[in-house]
């Protein structure tokens, strides 16, 4: 066999590998989910430091956290639980904020993503990156932006592609601009020619098993963080997206029918001002919104297509003042006779200046909600639940 044809096998081989087989039972991960929600508000007492809030309750409370990191990695929740990211390999120190797509220096970010390892990347330093090309990361590792005011902006930014374990952890991730038309290395054995991107903060094109938490994003050229051609097993957790006009797509196109193994959770992000639509755009898969503050939206909220599964709980939704916008919910390209059966249900939800989400499917039903009722933290509690939300201030030596 030609070595041209061998290695386009293997690379096709390992471009299967990363994807994951969708959870048979997604009704049990959101049972664990609200769970773990309820084990850390039962666990609060008038001392402790605790919020609440599952993920930060299980790593923020330790003041020896710079000297744990990688314990984070056991603190994700619901479908993109198991992302490991770099939690097994060494820790590797990003030294020098410069940028070559193709020969990236020892000591720069680039040359710390495309490892063949598994790798826990932090950073010396406050600086900002901007990137050349996109930053095509491989698998098993971890961005970690604590204890440093780490920023990527200015040109194109993160890209996950057919790779798996992958944790984004503390970074402002902004003003992304396309990137492409040139080589790009993905590892330390290859590079290749990238055609034109599409400019988002973080894009997610067939990954798996991939955490984005604690993250501050806006105005991106395309999405802020966008999950596409048969992605599934994610988290996207305690970030604060802000001045952006189409936030998040969740699947490619209504055609693409790969998109129905997507299973997304979203939980404890702060949709804040300046947003206008989709948070999230969904199509085919499944997606659990639980305990988000939604403060701004100038169109919708949620919105989707294809006939995905919704199951929103305990959001706080703020609708704005324009009385033609108030409707969280927007079910895109389909008559009602289509879309009545599509399964969206808001359970909990607090819906305050007029705001309203139209229910669908089994999701109307009284009965299914009540059957389905796995009590989420209470939606009157999302303030302080996403106080935290966005890339934080951490000292080491302190709690962060």
């Amino acid at each position: 066999m030609p070595h041209s044809i061998l290695f386009f096998l293997l690379l096709l081989l390992a471009s299967t590998n990363t994807l994951s087989s969708p959870v048979p039972d997604p009704e049990s991960v959101v049972q664990e989910v609200n769970e773990k929600i309820n084990a850390s508000r039962r666990n609060l007492a008038f001392l402790s430091c605790g919020t609440g809030n599952p993920i930060d309750d299980c790593w923020r409370c330790d003041p020896n956290w710079e000297k744990n990191r990688q314990s984070l990695a056991d603190c994700a929740i619901g479908f993109g639980k198991h992302a490991v990211g770099g939690r097994d390999g060494e820790i590797y120190v990003v030294t020098d904020n410069g940028d070559h797509p193709v020969n990236p220096k020892p000591g720069t970010l680039r040359y710390g993503v495309i490892q063949d390892e598994p790798l826990w990347i932090i950073f010396a330093r406050d600086m900002v990156i901007q990137l050349k090309e996109e930053l095509i990361m491989n698998s098993f590792k971890t961005i970690d932006g604590r204890g440093a005011n780490v920023h990527i902006a200015g040109g194109p930014c993160i890209t996950i592609q057919y790779v798996t374990n992958i944790i984004v952890h503390g970074l402002n991730i902004h003003d992304c601009k396309q990137g492409g038309n040139a080589y790009v290395r993905d590892s330390p054995e290859h590079f290749g020619w990238r055609t034109l991107s599409d400019g988002d903060g973080v894009s997610i094109f067939g990954g798996s098993h991939v955490w984005v938490d604690h993250c501050s994003l806006s105005n991106c050229r395309d999405g802020l963080i966008d999950a596409i051609h048969g992605s599934t097993a994610i988290t996207i957790s305690n970030n604060y997206l802000t001045h952006h006009n189409k936030v998040m797509l969740l699947g490619h196109s209504d055609t693409y029918l790969q998109d129905k193994n997507m299973q997304v959770t979203i939980a404890f992000n702060h949709f804040g001002e300046g947003l206008v639509q989709r948070m999230p755009r969904c199509r085919h898969g499944y997606f659990h919104v639980v305990n988000n503050d939604y403060t701004h939206w100038e169109m919708y909220a949620i919105g989707g297509s294809a006939a995905p599964t919704i199951n929103s709980q305990g959001n706080r939704f703020l609708a704005p003042n324009d009385i033609f916008n108030k409707e969280v919910t927007k079910h895109e390209v389909a008559p009602e006779s289509e879309w009545k059966s599509w399964n969206w249900r808001s359970e909990g939800d607090l819906m305050l200046n007029g705001a309203f989400f139209t229910t669908s499917g089994a999701g109307a039903s009284s009965s299914y909600s009540k059957a389905y009722s796995l009590g989420a933290r209470p939606s009157s509690l999302v303030a302080s639940l996403t106080s935290g939300a966005g890339s934080l201030i951490c000292r080491k030596g302190s709690r962060c």
